[in-house]
């Protein structure tokens, strides 16, 4: 298959990309099972790229049951070195209005019901997880967006709750109170997942509206939520095309260790390595096990 160096995971209201020529959907295999979808490759000035909708064209599949070890394994095999994320995203703070873009940088994982890790039994290992998101990357994506004169923000901590409901007020104050900027559901395993994949990996949080916390929070109706998610996803559209020429020339890449975190994870002796589970990890960690 044709191969693409930077991947695009789609969140609510982002099911393709605007620009991309030479496009095609393609399936591919995964050693985890079936990815959300196809992913949609093509070249955005001149720079391959790969596009995955996390839910599912037509909003398919709920947060819970997205299988994100297939989605990462997908992108890996597809030749992605650099993942940029879009999700929507509610807000837990007065200073994040609906309609603003976040540039997390941390994650608090509320979630449960999901596989976290591609390692386990027969070959374990250990990432770090102490900054989650590629730097490189969020430079790229601030840029990107000052440039588009889309409104952002550079820094911000995403509570990932397992849903698909969403939090009370108790829970939304709880996690105001820690300190949280966002709340979502769907960027937990995946920046884990995109870790031990060794990807660069940065994402971009839309708020769409405030969480329920908020005293207004009642008033605000379904038409105006679907408003801000249609007018994010334009804006994600134009972030994607500002930021992929900025990625694609980007002469520091090869040397992020992102790409190298994988070094000195891998506890279990080689002699003791479960050769099924090796061969899975082919995409994924192959340059290790060699």
């Amino acid at each position: 298959m044709a191969q693409a160096s930077i991947g695009i995971i789609g969140g609510s209201g982002v099911y393709d990309i605007a620009g991309l020529e030479n496009k095609r959907w393609q399936r591919v295999e995964s050693a985890f099972g079936e990815p959300s979808d196809e992913l949609l490759l093509g070249e955005l000035n001149g720079i391959k790229l790969a596009f995955l909708p996390r839910h599912g064209r037509g909003h398919r599949i709920p947060p819970s049951e997205i299988n994100f070890r297939a989605n990462i394994d997908a992108l890996k095999r597809a030749g992605v070195s650099d993942v940029i994320s879009v999700s929507a995203v509610g807000s837990l703070r007065e200073g994040l209005p609906p309609g603003t873009f976040v540039i997390v940088d941390q994650f608090i994982d509320r979630t449960f019901a999901r596989e976290k890790s591609f390692f386990g039994t027969g070959l374990v290992a250990h990432v770090s997880m102490a900054h989650p998101v590629c730097h490189r990357l969020g430079d790229h994506l601030e840029a990107a967006a000052r440039s588009a004169g889309i409104p952002v923000v550079r820094g911000g901590t995403y509570l990932v709750m397992e849903g698909p409901q969403f939090s009370s007020l108790a829970e939304s104050e709880l996690y105001r109170g820690w300190g949280c900027d966002v709340i979502g559901m769907t960027n937990m395993p995946e920046a884990k997942l995109a870790r031990e994949a060794e990807l660069c990996y940065a994402t971009v949080g839309m708020v769409t509206d405030y969480d329920c916390w908020h005293p207004n929070h009642d008033d605000v109706t379904v038409e105006q939520i679907i408003g801000v998610l249609l007018s994010n996803a334009d804006k994600a559209r134009t972030l994607v095309q500002q930021a992929v020429p900025r990625l694609g020339h980007d002469a520091t890449a090869g040397a992020c260790g992102c790409r190298s975190v994988l070094q000195h994870a891998l506890i279990t002796a080689p002699e003791a390595r479960d050769p099924a589970l090796v061969a899975r990890l082919q995409a994924v960690a192959g340059r290790v096990l060699k």
